[in-house]
């Protein structure tokens, strides 16, 4: 249990964490907890004085004492906020920064393709190899030598020392055997990862560093130093999995493995993992606080007629063992922690207060690790915990009406999702319209897979066969989960893009439901608080739609990929491939909060469209669709999308030379029948899109007068020099990182702004704003949460 004081304290170490988010947060803290010292003074004052009056037997002081509560000292907030000030310093210093002798150190600058420098890096697998979505296998390894290439005979140079982890991935069949404890050699391509280019993109340098990484290796081949096997918990779990898997197969044996150890234990294939996280069901691949639940609850069961020690002792083992298992993750550590905390309230017969267990565990991890308090899987885990301890009791109150079990069933998951869905509409901006009506249904069924699934690993520790036999119990039920799952995915509607909501949105949503749970009058109110909540997220998309023109230049690599958004109606320029469909076009809509495509065009500059066109349809319904692809082979992929499109009562049309396409304020037009080229007139401005041509052919159409002089230009990075001299643009765009000094020194001396979306990013521009970079906003911007 622990005391009002100490939840104080515990509060200003969190918000704290929290704080460093923000300039001078710790400063901030500090004088919040001065403040309050100063403001609760007169009131503890009272309190004291009221305490001595109870304490002497008057009647009226107990209950005017039971009205104000005794409050702690004020020197208690005080060292709150010094406690919050200290931590902003603890969370800097425990930020990771690369050594001196890091791998990433030794990076050749400006690495690239077309630049390679092989090496060969030494050093101990780090995990166990998973799957990636390019079908590459990935580990993390712990670097100890690094030689360079220079030739196909061998290494040269002296042998370099490093320290540090790299992010590998190798082709499946190298990786194929690999496990943690492994002494390898790696030849490949040293790389530092890159920040997030678009708005909405996942954020690979930030990622690795929260792992402590600094660079990545794109591996070739591996030759292993040392084949001893030594002993790791990785291989019981290989052992539960494989046992697992043995009677279920795929994707069955991998989803019951998963929802026992964690997705991240197992390599789970992402078409189901990106199925549940679809349906808004991602938390049942999370092993966490159910399964903790579980396991405690079996043992005390079946030791109920035991001593207390035992019971505490059995119980601590089989949290260890679970914890093991499942390889330390944030929100197994949280409620193995409040395991480990209603045990020890077991064994000295005292009720633990969960609010304070959960708050001690919070702050114990936060302690052992603060850089996880921008981890998003424990901030879900934390809140999820926090709705089940504080929001589930008054849930059921109002729920009397129906059986206990029934208003169970539907307070869990509500309560979960009222704490948890404001940091998922901050970070992803999606709503999974039936996840609550999901969660109800699918309970039972998380429940049976759950417990079978731990009686299955327990068996196959004992003997692999017996756990296959237990596992293949599980297959009516799995089967089932995978067909709900896969029922509500594709249900229309079945999630709601209302765009990501900033840090004030999310902060002032978060207040509502701290009033609805602490202060009375709200509790009587809370529909009128939910109604301010949805308002606080609908009315700024609503007045976004209708008044926002911008015009964003995604980065992509090699073509034009644009995004009009003019007062509700969407028109997309380009696709790209199936990656670029799927990790830059779509997040970057979902965070705009849009959920349909009013106008797409397809001009074929890479001949690859076909795949990523496809990608969007099935996501996202298009209205019209403009097509101008002459290439044959292109006719099945073309005829899958016409399917697609016209399951959503689309039209798709064929784009001629010539013919102009008008979508709200933007008119397009191809105007070349052989080289492609787009102009677009935007408002005023005059834009051209330019494809991979020659000099020669350009002058030639300029003199022509079929090549019109744009005041914005994009282009290939080989034609931007001949383009920008010959054209004059205002600002030209193209998708190079960079170009040659001598390039570079020459377009300097024109006029033309010249924008790399390989160095810069999406390249956003509005009617009232100039163009902007997306990589250099956030450093004009103050930090958000």
């Amino acid at each position: 249990m622990i005391q009002a004081s100490g939840v104080i304290i515990c509060l200003g170490y969190i918000l704290g964490l929290l704080f460093t988010a923000i300039p001078w947060g710790g400063a901030w803290i500090l004088i919040l907890g001065i403040a309050g010292a100063i403001f609760l003074r007169r009131r503890y004052i009272i309190s004291r004085k009221l305490a001595q009056k109870a304490e002497n037997g008057r009647g009226k002081a107990k209950t005017m004492l039971n009205n104000w509560q005794t409050i702690p000292h004020p020197r208690i907030w005080l060292a709150a906020g010094l406690v919050g000030l200290l931590a902003t310093v603890y969370f800097q210093w425990r930020v990771p920064e690369p050594s001196a002798k890091d791998i990433s150190q030794f990076v050749p600058p400006g690495n690239s393709s077309n630049q390679e420098q092989l090496v060969i890096v030494r050093g101990e697998v780090a995990s166990n190899p998973r799957l990636t979505r390019s079908q590459r296998g990935q580990f993390w390894l712990e670097a100890t030598q690094l030689d360079e290439v220079k030739n196909a005979q061998g290494s040269a140079g002296i042998p370099k020392g490093v320290t540090g982890k790299l992010y590998v991935t190798v082709p499946i069949l190298q990786a194929t055997g690999l496990y943690p404890g492994q002494q390898i050699a790696v030849t490949g391509i040293l790389y530092k990862p890159k920040a997030a280019s678009n708005p909405g993109g996942f954020d690979f340098q930030k990622f690795l560093k929260q792992e402590g990484t600094f660079a990545g290796l794109i591996g070739r081949q591996i030759n292993v130093l040392e084949q001893e096997r030594k002993w790791g918990w990785w291989q019981i779990r290989q052992r539960i999995v494989r046992s697992q898997v043995q009677s279920l197969g795929i994707p069955e044996g991998s989803l019951v493995s998963a929802m026992v150890l964690g997705s991240k234990a197992v390599d789970l294939p992402y078409d189901i993992r990106d199925l549940f996280v679809k349906a808004g069901l991602a938390h049942a691949l999370a092993a966490s606080g159910f399964q903790t639940s579980l396991i405690l609850g079996v043992i005390l069961q079946l030791t109920k007629r035991t001593r207390k020690g035992i019971q505490f002792t059995l119980g601590f083992l089989g949290l260890i063992i679970f914890l093991s298992l499942t390889g330390f993750q944030p929100a197994v550590l949280r409620a193995v922690i409040m395991g480990f905390a209603a045990l020890i309230g077991l064994l000295l017969k005292r009720k633990v207060k969960k609010l304070g267990s959960l708050l001690l565990a919070a702050t114990l991890l936060l302690l052992f690790n603060p850089l996880w308090i921008w981890d998003l899987g424990f901030q879900l885990s934390f809140l999820a915990t926090l709705g089940l301890v504080v929001t589930v009791p008054p849930i059921i109150e109002r729920l009397n009406w129906l059986p206990s079990a029934i208003a169970s069933l539907i307070a869990v998951p509500l309560a979960a999702t009222i704490w948890t869905l404001p940091v998922q509409l901050f970070v992803f901006g999606v709503v999974p319209t039936y996840s609550l009506l999901l969660n109800v249904l699918s309970t039972p069924l998380i429940s049976i897979i759950s417990i079978g699934g731990i009686i299955s690993a327990i068996a196959a520790l004992i003997l692999t066969e017996a756990g296959s036999f237990v596992a293949g119990l599980l297959h009516y039920p799995t089967d089932w989960m995978i067909q709900l799952v896969e029922f509500f995915s594709n249900l229309p509607g079945n999630s709601v893009a209302v765009g990501s909501i900033s840090s004030w949105q999310l902060l002032a949503i978060y207040a509502l439901i701290i009033l609805v749970w602490l202060v009375r009058w709200w509790q009587q109110r809370w529909w009128f608080a939910s109604v301010i909540a949805i308002g606080l997220v609908i009315v700024p998309l609503w007045h976004s739609a209708n008044t926002l023109f911008r015009i964003t230049i995604l980065e992509s690599g090699t073509e034009p990929i644009i995004v009009v958004q003019d007062k509700g109606t969407v028109t997309v320029i380009n696709s790209g491939d199936e990656g670029t469909g799927r990790f830059t076009i779509l997040p970057f809509l979902q965070q705009q909060g849009i959920n349909q495509i009013n106008w797409a065009i397809a001009t074929d500059f890479q001949g690859n469209e076909s795949n990523a066109w496809f990608e969007l349809a099935q996501r996202l319904p298009i209205k019209n669709f403009y097509d101008y692809s002459p290439k044959p082979e292109n006719a099945i992929a073309i005829q899958a999308i016409q399917e697609e499109i016209q399951k959503h009562q689309g039209s798709y049309q064929p784009l001629a030379v010539g013919q102009a396409v008008q979508a709200g304020s933007l008119v397009a037009q191809l105007i070349n029948d052989e080289l492609p080229i787009l102009q677009l007139q935007i408002l005023d401005w005059n834009w051209l899109l330019v494809g991979n041509i020659k000099s020669q052919e350009v002058q030639k159409l300029v003199k022509n007068g079929s090549l019109p002089r744009p005041q914005v230009l994009w282009c290939a990075p080989q034609s931007l020099k001949n383009l920008v001299l010959v054209l004059q643009p205002q600002v030209a765009i193209t998708a190079a990182a960079n170009l040659d000094e001598k390039t570079l020194s020459e377009l300097n001396q024109s006029k033309t702004k010249v924008f790399f979306t390989g160095r810069d990013g999406a390249i956003q521009w509005s009617p009232n704003r100039d163009f902007e970079a997306f990589i250099e906003a956030p450093e004009n911007q103050s930090s958000v949460l």
